[in-house]
């Protein structure tokens, strides 16, 4: 829906922050998209969960919400679900899709099972079991916990020596922990706002890969936006990141994360439903890059509430 007066949006809670590993990226996106609502006109306060509590928000009497709280408890459904059942409309996509993407290993799934290409895997939950699944995939390795983001928890692994550490590592933000093949080659991301691929951005980072450090604190990583060297190649990426939006049911906005090899196939990493939107995040880029400022993209992105109530059942 193209909403054109500010009113319509009625009064809307930017809620970011929260207790994930996340927090302080969240509240840098949230301190960001509340600033551009404001300049637009919005009737736009701040809500962090971590210092007021839910039965507040549902007495606040807000009109919609605009999910700026990354990781477990914002991105995984629980909010969504929550926000449903209040009757409140709210930015991006709803309960099951919110925690199919969060879900690293579920989502694998999903794409394997379609012929997305994606990174070979394996799915532990012991050091054990970790030692006989890094022999099948191979050294070097990538270990991730299956329901993080911002790279919280990962690690790259040369050698068997380092398996365990990075195991453990993992394993303190939850039970489960993905194993996968590391791809050797560019890092390529794709935004989607409104069902419409947004112009990939290729990755160029110093460090060992683009960890949580390259994300937020590096000037030293370099963004390329178109990042695919043909349009054919672009149009690639663009298939690939829609289809995998919506084979998990994605709504509104996300952005897909790819590792290209050496043979230049684009391999679905993951799908994000809450990106980042601060000074180094990726989706203001690409929009950029599309003619959409930060401003106008705040204001889309909220557009996506309407959209919601009908897709989510608000």
């Amino acid at each position: 829906m193209n909403v054109s007066n500010a009113t319509d949006f009625g009064r809307v809670a930017v809620m970011f922050g929260g207790h994930s590993s996340e927090r302080e990226v969240s509240l840098n996106t949230g301190a960001a998209v509340l600033k551009a609502l404001l300049s637009k006109g919005v009737d736009a306060h701040a809500w962090d969960p971590a210092e007021k509590s839910m039965t507040e928000l549902a007495e606040a009497e807000f009109d919609r919400v605009w999910i700026a709280l990354h990781g477990p408890g914002g991105e995984d459904g629980a909010l969504q679900g929550l926000l449903q059942w209040l009757g409140v409309p709210y930015t991006g996509s709803g309960v099951m899709a919110s925690a199919l993407a969060m879900d690293k290993v579920r989502s694998k799934h999903l794409f394997r099972a379609v012929d997305i290409p994606t990174p070979d895997y394996a799915v532990v939950r012991t050091l054990d079991e970790a030692s006989v699944a890094a022999e099948q995939v191979g050294f070097p390795l990538i270990i991730k916990p299956s329901g993080q983001g911002s790279s919280v928890g990962m690690s790259k692994v040369f050698e068997r020596s380092e398996l365990n550490e990075a195991v453990e590592v993992a394993l303190q933000y939850g039970d489960t922990v993905l194993l996968e093949t590391y791809i050797n080659g560019d890092e390529f991301t794709v935004a989607v706002l409104h069902g419409k691929a947004l112009p990939s951005i290729r990755i160029v980072t110093p460090r060992v890969f683009y960890d949580y450090r390259a994300k937020y604190e590096s000037d030293r990583t370099e963004y390329i936006c178109p990042g695919a060297a043909s349009d054919a190649e672009e149009a690639l990426y663009a298939e690939l990141a829609v289809a995998a939006v919506n084979e998990l049911g994605c709504s509104g906005w996300a952005r897909v994360d790819f590792m290209t090899g050496p043979d230049k196939q684009p391999l679905v990493l993951e799908v994000n439903t809450v990106p980042g939107m601060t000074s180094h995040s990726l989706v203001p880029m690409a929009a950029h890059q599309d003619g959409i400022d930060f401003e106008a993209l705040c204001w889309r992105i909220l557009e996506t509430s309407f959209d919601g109530e009908t897709e989510h059942g608000a």
